[in-house]
């Protein structure tokens, strides 16, 4: 084929902190020029922009505008450096944390353009936990009634899905609640934007809005909740789209906002974790994808039904239609290192790290890399940002054993890291046990880059680790759902198969460490087993809470 009748797609990102473009040939998968926009109001955490409302512990917000940005300069950046025409794009596809959810009025509206003083008008972003107590409720209902879906979440469904924080709204701001037309996800939103029409995907809906055999949460069981919630699901959409499937065709207002041609096919939505799976061709059951940065989400294919316990869930079509798809997580692991990092270490080993032309984190690395397997006699638990999987817990603090007046820094650095391996090590264990083999493990994300983090997992895993061959692993993933949607390929299995991108067992295991590691390993859980029920941990949240009102 000639490069003048090469055809191409556009994935976008939308991540914590930014949004990055990548221009993709269809043909094959090269990624053939990038942008990335950094968000201006990054996570609002603390205060409201403009009003500087306060807000509480565990919240998290975003803004609807920053994400227009994305499209109206990333896309464009992208297109020029590829040095691509517009007119060869065939397709855009889109990705989103989730859940990042928002309220909106009937004709897709957020609410805080019009309240921007009230905190429940913005959008919660993943991670917003501050609607714990909601989905406590929630579980403890669900439980005693014996609703059947529950147990297609592990048992617990979490403070950051659709639910929790759609309660929440409820109770804390009924007359938002009463506005809100639509609650409807951030990766759903966009689209409206893009294609001028509202869908629904079948990923966040499975995954993040307990949609479960063709229904939500009855309305009796909505209204044990609270009388006002019954009928919550009719804010949530209606018919569900197909990953991969042809949501509708770029308007003249987004095609002003991106230099793209109107009418080009715009994907259905999706999660940046899960159509990860794709550019790595890693769709096919047995292989876990890992996909690490700020947190980590696990997510896999399966063609058997299974109930994992502390699964963040499991949903047909979830991942690729006709097979089950599986997500766990860990709700804190590249976000463990850079708290620790600010706030943990002396200026001193910045000025060392200066010293030796290193950032921070590279030069604790180095320190680190230099001990052997629990030589620095610490065990950690990963839970500074609550436990995602398996206790379903976002209440549960990060915990520290060993520390003597001889710990440094680079000693908690690395024992920091090692638990973050452990607690994948307990999701890969669960799912095992449950009877749902991982046959690949396949990581993908930021933390990529740090070559001494993955061969400490591949130790604690003691298995072989694949790895993603792309640095914009959702951008990519996006890129090929857009190429299915513009009828360039029949599925996504085979437009997987042509552009994603997979280098297998690029790290393995080393016995004398994954023996050292075991021992470790046995200790990490008995730490985690004795901390589960969290009844310590939350009494002293519930101390922090109280001194900060």
């Amino acid at each position: 084929m000639s490069a003048n009748s090469e055809r191409y797609v556009i994935g976008v990102d939308y991540g914590t902190l930014s949004g990055r473009a990548v221009v993709v040939r269809v043909s094959d998968g090269e990624e053939v020029g990038g942008a990335v926009h950094e968000y201006a109001h990054r996570v609002i955490e603390e205060a409201l922009p403009g009003s500087g409302v306060r807000l509480g512990p565990d919240w998290a917000l975003q803004s609807p505008a920053d994400w227009i940005d994305v499209l109206r300069h990333a896309v464009p950046k992208a297109l020029a450096a590829a040095q691509v025409p517009a007119e060869r794009v065939v397709g855009i596809g889109t990705d989103f944390t989730a859940c990042t959810i928002l309220p909106v009025t009937a004709d897709g509206h957020p609410l805080c353009e019009r309240f921007p003083e009230r905190p429940h008008a913005w959008p919660k972003l993943w991670k917003h936990h501050a609607a714990q107590p909601h989905a406590d409720r929630i579980n403890a209902l669900a439980a005693e009634r014996g609703e059947p879906w529950l147990p297609r979440y592990g048992g617990k469904i979490s403070s950051e899905w659709q639910f929790a924080k759609g309660l929440q709204l409820l109770e804390e701001d009924p007359e938002l609640y009463g506005l809100a037309d639509r609650w409807i996800e951030a990766a759903d939103w966009i689209i409206w934007q893009l294609a001028g029409v509202e869908t629904r995907n079948v990923c966040t809906a499975g995954y993040k809005g307990i949609f479960q055999d063709g229904a939500y949460p009855s309305e009796d069981f909505l209204a044990a909740l609270n009388p006002g919630f019954a009928g919550f699901a009719g804010k949530l959409g209606a018919d569900l789209a197909p990953l991969g499937g042809l949501a509708g065709r770029l308007t003249a207002r987004a095609a002003e906002w991106t230099g793209l041609p109107e009418g080009i096919a715009v994907a259905v939505g999706n999660v940046d974790a899960h159509v990860t799976a794709a550019a790595a061709d890693a769709v096919r059951p047995g292989q876990m994808v890992a996909i690490m940065g700020t947190s980590t989400c696990h997510v896999m294919c399966s063609d058997q039904l299974a109930e994992v316990p502390g699964m963040c869930g499991v949903v047909r079509d979830g991942i690729v239609p006709g097979l089950w798809g599986y997500e766990a997580g860990q709700s804190a692991v590249g976000d463990i290192f850079a708290w620790f990092v600010d706030n943990c270490v002396p200026a001193s080993y910045a000025e060392r790290a200066a010293e030796a032309g290193l950032g921070l984190h590279e030069y604790l690395t180095s320190l680190a890399d230099g001990q052997k397997v629990g030589q620095h006699g610490l065990v950690a638990l990963d839970w500074h940002g609550g436990n995602r999987s398996v206790l379903v817990d976002h209440t549960l603090s990060g915990v520290v054993v060993g520390q003597t007046l001889a710990t440094r820094p680079e000693d908690v650095y690395r024992a920091l890291i090692e638990a973050t391996a452990y607690g994948a090590r307990t999701i890969v264990e669960t799912f095992e046990a449950a009877g749902v083999p991982v046959e690949e493990f396949v990581v993908a994300g930021g933390l990529l880059k740090n070559r001494f983090l993955m061969q400490i997992y591949a130790d604690v895993l003691r298995r072989p680790l694949s790895v993603i061959g792309s640095d914009q692993g959702p951008a990519l993933g996006s890129a090929i759902h857009a190429a299915v949607a513009a009828g360039d390929y029949p599925d996504i299995t085979a437009a997987a198969a042509a552009m994603g991108k997979r280098e297998t067992a690029v790290y393995a295991p080393d016995k004398e460490r994954a023996d050292a590691y075991d021992r470790l390993y046995a200790e990490y859980r008995r730490l985690h087993d004795h901390f589960a029920d969290g009844d310590l941990l939350h009494r002293l949240r519930a101390i922090r809470n109280e001194a900060s009102a």
